[in-house]
Order: structure tokens, then C-alpha cells, then sequence
């Protein structure tokens, strides 16, 4: 018994999950008894033994009472039997699973930090032909190795799209035309969309998000034209606060980044709207419990784009008629907040929110079909880069990322930069 248990525990996952073969597997989805006696029941310690975490000794315990059940002629009732059967389909779906996830051998270390870079020229395209020698990677100003290189493609890692149609920050008179930008571009190329892409839309409803991605451009022109996703413009922004309409964005934005988060690959967030009041200014107080409320939420959605492989996207459809004062205004907030009495509302504005995802904050021009277009060339190509990050000395450290290019005359984009060592903060009084 001892040299079986033995055996079992140095079983690695992968020769686990092949444990059942075929035949075995068959007869295991058919629920025979007489193997389910002799054969699998032996299987539920090796699975206890060699899978991780807790939901494997729930299952175990919960099927092993009945192992003492037997009928008259000493073997398991069928109802029974069929009750442990599928605990044990379960756990071999589950161990399956985790022998496919485990990453190779080969890949990049759990603790490097993954960017998306993007690089384009004088003229805003896409340069794709340069190599690692080409690169530097600044983190706080200190350079680090890069441990693996790679340009990526639609081709080779899939991208899906959202495009969020705001029309809580969007004046009524306005919304109609975004809309009318977005349907054009959905028809462009007889609907035929170049990657996966889906639409969510603000109202004073909150967000709606509709969930399955589609190729179909015209099917999705549809359902925005058919009022099918709740495109009930909100009229009651007069009575609302800048501060209700930030909080309203914000909670929507959490939305977004919590059902992207159930997608895989990279995903590009397509912000279409003016965006929420900044509120910041040396006429705006706050307290210190405010601030660290800020800063916290600040921390939590640079880690959210991050983890999540998202690039924000802002399209302002009021174009070249937007105020100076306003439209460039959120450039004061870019440089990334190192401590709680820096943070300020404007750091959450979608405009910088954009800017530190890697992605863009479009002022100058109205045109939605063809800012939509042009941030997605992003999605053509770019440079998958590793490296070590430098150790944080303090908690929630701020971390800024700076690529540098050896070839003049190109703009390198991507993450802005991560917080190390992140502790819950606890608001001051």
C-alpha cells in the first residue's frame, strides 16, 4: 500500500489526465457498474493525491460515503453508482483541464511583466519590420532585459473589439450622429468586420453589453438600429452632478472590464463619447479620505487593463467644436499617481485611462467611422515584449514603463506603467 501510495504522489498532472484511456473513458461516460467498482473507485485517491485545491477533496468526501452502500448481492445500487460516476466525470474533466493549462516549459516566468507594444511612424502607420535589437524597456528609469520578443499579428493571437456607446456624457443632440458613426462603420465592407467585435451602450440604465461577438456588421447595425441593446438616450443629465455622471461612467467602465475579462486574447475597448466631468482643479477639495479612495480605484484599474490584456480606446465625437480648454485639459493628469495625496478625480477620465492602457485619447476629429478604423490599426500588428520588472521597495509602488526605439522619426506605445507591491488601502479618517 505504502509503495502505491508513493507512486501515486510522484504521478505528475499530465500522466493523470491520461490515466483513462479511451476504453476506459467510454465506459466511464456509460456508468457500468462492475467497472465502476473495480476500476474507477481506485482512481478517486489518485486524483485527491495529484490535483490542486479544494474543490477535488469536496468531491472526494462527498462520493466516498457511499463506497459502504452495497445492495444484497454486495455491489453498489446503480443509483449510486451513476452519483459517483459523475463525480468522477468531474474530476477527470477538471484534472484534464489542468494538465492543458499548465504553461510550457518554455514560456516566460510567472513574475515578468508582458507588454503590448505599439510602434508607428511620422505618419500614424503601423511599423512592423523591427527587432528586439531595436528596443529598450525603461522601468523607473532603470533599463531591464528583455526576455522574449515577439511580433504578433490578428492572425496569430486573436483580437475582439468592443465598441461602447456612451450616451449618459453624450449631449442628446450629439448621440445621434455617434450612432449614425458607429452603423457606418458596422457597414463598411458589406458588414463584413475584420474581427470579432460586439457593442455595449451607457444609458441611465447602466451599461448593456451585448455578450456573443460577431463578424456580422449588419447584424450588429441592426440591433443598434432596432433599439434591441436599450439605446433610451438619458434626459434627465441637467439634474445629475458631475460627480453622479463620473460615478455612473466609472461603474460602467467596471462593467466593461469585468466582462472582458471572461474573454481570452487581447481585447480593444472603443470609448466612443466626450467623456464624464473632470472635476479636478485648484478650486476642487478634497479630503484625504477621498484621496486614498481615488488612489485605490486608481491602482485597481491599471491592474485590471493589464491583467485583463486591455487597450483603451477614446474617440471624442465632438471633434475640432470641443473647446481647447476642455478637449486637452486631461494631459495634465497623464503622469502616473505615485501616492494618495497626488491622486485627483481626472485620473480616472477615460482620456488617461486611454493613454496608460497604451492606447489613444482622439480630440480633433468627429469623424467616428474613420477614428474607429484608425484605432484599430492596432490590431494589424505589434511587438509582444517580456521582461523582469524591478522589485518594489514600498507597498502599491508606482512603476513607470518607457520604451525607447533606436530609429528617429518612431513612436512607441504601451502600458504606462503597473503598481508593485499592492496592499489594500485603507482610507484615511
Amino acid at each position: 500500500n505504502s509503495k502505491r501510495t508513493t507512486a501515486r504522489q510522484e504521478t505528475t498532472r499530465e500522466t493523470a489526465a491520461k490515466s483513462l484511456d479511451n476504453q476506459a473513458a467510454s465506459r466511464l461516460q456509460a456508468c457500468e457498474p462492475q467497472y465502476l467498482e473495480s476500476t474507477v473507485l481506485r482512481q478517486l485517491p489518485h486524483f485527491r493525491n495529484n490535483v490542486p485545491g479544494a474543490a477535488v477533496p469536496l468531491y472526494y468526501f462527498a462520493a466516498r460515503p457511499f463506497f459502504n452502500l452495497q445492495d444484497a448481492n454486495g455491489s453498489l445500487p446503480v443509483t449510486i453508482v451513476r452519483y459517483v460516476c459523475t463525480l468522477l466525470i468531474t474530476l477527470s474533466a477538471a484534472l484534464t483541464a489542468l494538465a492543458q493549462t499548465q504553461p510550457p516549459a518554455d514560456s516566460p516566468p510567472s513574475h515578468s511583466l508582458k507588454l503590448n507594444v505599439f510602434v508607428d511612424n511620422k505618419s500614424g502607420q503601423p511599423v512592423a519590420n523591427l527587432g528586439q535589437q531595436d528596443f529598450t524597456i525603461l522601468d523607473n528609469k532603470s533599463q531591464r532585459p528583455i526576455t522574449s520578443f515577439n511580433v504578433e499579428s490578428a492572425a496569430a493571437e486573436p483580437v475582439h473589439v468592443i465598441l461602447f456607446l456612451d450616451a449618459v456624457n453624450t449631449p442628446y443632440s450629439l448621440f445621434a450622429y455617434l450612432r449614425e458613426g458607429v452603423e457606418k462603420f458596422l457597414k463598411s465592407n458589406e458588414g463584413k468586420l475584420a474581427y470579432p467585435t460586439t457593442i455595449a451602450v451607457l444609458t441611465d440604465n447602466g451599461a448593456e453589453i451585448v455578450k456573443n461577438f460577431a463578424s456580422d456588421g449588419n447584424a450588429l447595425s441592426d440591433l443598434l438600429e432596432h433599439d434591441k441593446v436599450g439605446l433610451r438616450v438619458i434626459n434627465r443629465s441637467s439634474q445629475w452632478s458631475g460627480v453622479d455622471l463620473m460615478q455612473m461612467s466609472l461603474n460602467a467602465f467596471h462593467q466593461l472590464t469585468e466582462f472582458a475579462s471572461t474573454v481570452p486574447d487581447r481585447k480593444l475597448i472603443v470609448w466612443i463619447s466626450p467623456g464624464w466631468p473632470l472635476i479636478s482643479g485648484p478650486q476642487v477639495y478634497l479630503t484625504a479620505k477621498e484621496q486614498d479612495q481615488i488612489y485605490g480605484e486608481v491602482i485597481s484599474l491599471s491592474t485590471q487593463m493589464r491583467q485583463n490584456n486591455l487597450t483603451i480606446y477614446n474617440i471624442n465625437p465632438v471633434g475640432a467644436g470641443e473647446s481647447l480648454n476642455r478637449a486637452d485639459y486631461y494631459e495634465s493628469f497623464l503622469q502616473g499617481v505615485t501616492k494618495p495625496g497626488d491622486a485627483q478625480l481626472a485620473d480616472l477620465s477615460i482620456q488617461v485611462l486611454a493613454v496608460h492602457s497604451g492606447g489613444v485619447a482622439i480630440e480633433s476629429n468627429s469623424d467616428v467611422n474613420g477614428m474607429i478604423q484608425k484605432c484599430l490599426t492596432d490590431a494589424q500588428s505589434w511587438y509582444e515584449i517580456t521582461y523582469d520588472p524591478a522589485l518594489g521597495e514600498k507597498p502599491n509602488e508606482y512603476h513607470h514603463i518607457d520604451v525607447k526605439l533606436n530609429q528617429r522619426g518612431l513612436v512607441a506605445r504601451t502600458l504606462d506603467g503597473y503598481y508593485a507591491n499592492q496592499q489594500i488601502i485603507e482610507p484615511r479618517r
